[in-house]
């Protein structure tokens, strides 16, 4: 998994064209403030690996957005970190899953519509770890 997290002043999407055919035809435009965006690829390594997968992405989002002073946390599917990709189904089911852990944890959390291209508008403060990368 590759995990890019990013502290955001502000985070808007809107959703612009559909990228997966198995994915509901909707529209949706979101503004959230005060946020930690989770910029997530599961790669294909990980379907073996689920559990632990998981929750090491849930530990690194809590890290973070408790560096940041914040409770928001986006979870958006970028496929764009490594040439590995994991079947939809199983993102989507790590994507799920961490949304309910995180929640139970006192975080509110959000998922950026899955299957789709978003248009995206991110104002990010230049903190100290406003910006962190991890590889697991």
């Amino acid at each position: 998994m590759k995990l890019m997290m990013i502290y955001a002043d502000r985070f808007a999407y809107k959703t612009s064209k559909k990228t997966l055919e198995t994915v509901e035809e909707y529209e949706e435009e979101k503004q959230i403030e005060d946020v930690l965006v989770g910029f997530i690829q599961v790669e294909k390594e990980d379907e073996e690996k689920i559990d632990k997968i998981e929750t090491k992405l849930i530990k690194n989002l809590k890290w973070a957005a408790k560096k940041n002073n914040t409770n928001n946390i986006v979870l958006h599917s970028f496929a764009h970190l490594s040439l590995s990709k994991a079947e939809p189904e199983i993102t989507k089911t790590i994507f799920n899953n961490a949304e309910k852990r995180l929640e139970s944890a006192g975080f509110n959390t959000w998922q950026t519509p899955f299957g789709y291209f978003l248009d995206l508008d991110l104002k990010a403060p230049g903190k100290s770890l406003a910006r962190v990368f991890k590889e697991f």
